[in-house]
């Protein structure tokens, strides 16, 4: 394989850092970024100081690693953060706003810088981490949510756009992943107590699901995967369990997973 290039933002923990390991394992030139640039310890790879809510930061990154390297070959868009569990209406709308600022329009912004360059070479890839919460509902993480369904549209939709130009948009889908991903979760700025025991409830059966959850490593395989695949899907699940719920909502009855949802996160 040439010498490619690849550039993933959210790389200094967790699914990203992961992620970047894995790329440079396998022989990329990789570039991470965080918005805090190279502090938190030395890495096999270099790190950039970006913002992806941040026009200006953005293009400053992407033009960095174009002055140095002459192209980008591979964008994985990971950067991101949630909100503890919480009802929709427990967050107010500037943080709603946020939220989207950061999972969706973070993920445009960088799109959008990169893709001149792409089309230019006429070839690149760009890698969406989405979630299995792109095509489920999560009660009390409606708006996390929500930014995972966006990402999932945004994606398919870019990718019949950019194909002819050799250039392909996909989606990893990770169920639960054991990660810090805790550090970067925000509690609701608007909470009611008409939710407090329900919102409790479910957030204590999600903190015991992500202590034995998937392991970043294994979805930084599958980014891997689907970066080097000849004939890339549009969607890749990460896990078993990320497989077995896109079979259920393919397949199974609404009623039936309407259910077993309510029924696994103890609602009444």
């Amino acid at each position: 394989m040439n010498k490619q290039i690849a550039l993933v933002t959210g790389a200094s923990s967790g699914i990203g850092e992961a992620v970047a390991k894995q790329l440079t394992a396998s022989g990329y030139t990789v570039y991470g970024t965080s918005r805090h640039g190279a502090k938190g310890g030395q890495r096999p790879y270099a790190m950039l100081s970006l913002d992806v809510t941040d026009d200006v930061s953005v293009q400053q990154a992407v033009d960095a690693v174009i002055q140095k390297e002459g192209r980008i070959d591979l964008l994985v868009n990971n950067a991101g953060f949630g909100i503890a569990p919480a009802g929709a209406e427990e967050s107010s709308l500037a943080q709603a706003q946020s939220l989207f600022d950061t999972n969706f329009f973070g993920a445009v912004r960088m799109t959008r810088a990169v893709l001149p360059h792409m089309r230019r070479q006429r070839a690149g890839r760009i890698i969406q981490i989405g979630s299995v919460l792109g095509f489920l509902p999560m009660p009390y993480g409606a708006l996390y949510s929500a930014s995972k369904h966006a990402i999932e549209g945004y994606s398919e939709s870019l990718d019949h756009e950019i194909r002819q130009w050799g250039i392909r948009s996909i989606v990893v889908e990770p169920a639960y992943t054991n990660t810090a991903f805790g550090a970067n979760v925000v509690e609701g700025d608007a909470l009611l107590g008409d939710y407090h025991e329900v919102r409790t409830a479910v957030d204590a059966h999600l903190r015991a699901v992500l202590a034995s959850a998937d392991s970043p490593e294994l979805v930084a395989q599958i980014v891997l995967k689907a970066a080097q695949a000849r004939k890339p899907k549009l969607r890749y699940t990460a896990g078993v369990m990320a497989a077995r719920l896109r079979l259920l909502r393919s397949y199974a009855p609404a009623a039936l997973l309407d259910a077993g949802l309510r029924k696994d996160l103890r609602l009444a």
